[in-house]
């Protein structure tokens, strides 16, 4: 076990996250998968166990990643080994009240504590553990941050752009790449809830040049190509996976 490389991968019980823990399992990795639900992230594991057939394979944390007091746990479940790929996919558009300033401030920071703290935290955590040369950082962004539409989930994910190319900057002469994936629209994840209609559906499929949603692997494919041996010479990026819904700039 000691010589396969290891990732952490929050927001790893389901949809985008799920994919992420299973691809890079298949590219022989072993991985922690942390997020709030101990029991979604078990049977996740469990999943991915069973399909990949490697029984240490995946390991679930159960940790608030906004709390720098649970953030620890995740650390504890590394122990002595190298973190090869730090993967912060938590978060997610959280809704709120707009009725007053209180409300206002409220929906804010928690929309910035879930998308951004979440990954600084985590990230910041993980820095000794991971691998000088060659660790991989990546962060989950949204296509919301390049044109809006979400309000606070908007700002916050654009936040972590800056924050990674600070990030990239600082790590960069320890041979460590920080890069970002922006997703256009995913369809069949928890992210909509029951907010989606058919009609959402079509207007985001007929706003992609490729005629159809995303799903989860498409994101997963473009994380693995980025903490894969191919993409070191890739660092301070935003990679857009959208469908061609928002053009690259």
């Amino acid at each position: 076990m000691g010589d396969r490389r290891l990732a952490v991968v929050s927001g790893g019980g389901t949809g985008i996250g799920a994919a992420v823990a299973r691809g890079l399992v298949t590219d022989g990795f072993d991985v922690l998968v942390v997020g709030r639900r101990v029991d979604v992230l078990e049977s996740a594991a469990r999943r991915i166990r069973d399909e990949s057939g490697r029984d240490g394979a995946v390991t679930a944390v159960a940790a608030d990643l906004t709390d720098p007091g649970q953030v620890g746990a995740v650390v504890d479940a590394v122990g002595e080994r190298a973190v090869d790929a730090v993967v912060n996919n938590a978060g997610g558009y959280l809704g709120g009240s707009t009725d007053s300033l209180g409300g206002v401030a409220d929906w804010w920071r928690a929309n910035l504590d879930a998308n951004v703290l979440t990954a600084v935290l985590l990230t910041e955590a993980l820095l000794p553990a991971l691998r000088r040369p060659g660790g991989r950082v990546v962060l989950l962004s949204s296509i919301a941050a390049q044109r809006g539409g979400g309000g606070p989930y908007s700002a916050a994910k654009a936040a972590l752009h800056g924050w990674a190319y600070d990030l990239a900057a600082q790590l960069g002469p320890e041979q460590i790449t920080v890069n970002v994936v922006s997703p256009g629209y995913v369809a069949e994840t928890e992210f909509f809830g029951d907010r989606m209609t058919p009609e959402g559906h079509a207007k985001r499929v007929a706003a992609t040049l490729v005629g159809r949603a995303g799903v989860s692997d498409d994101i997963a494919a473009a994380v693995r190509y980025l903490v894969g041996p191919s993409a070191g010479y890739v660092t301070g990026q935003v990679l857009g996976v959208n469908g061609g819904s928002v053009l690259g700039r």
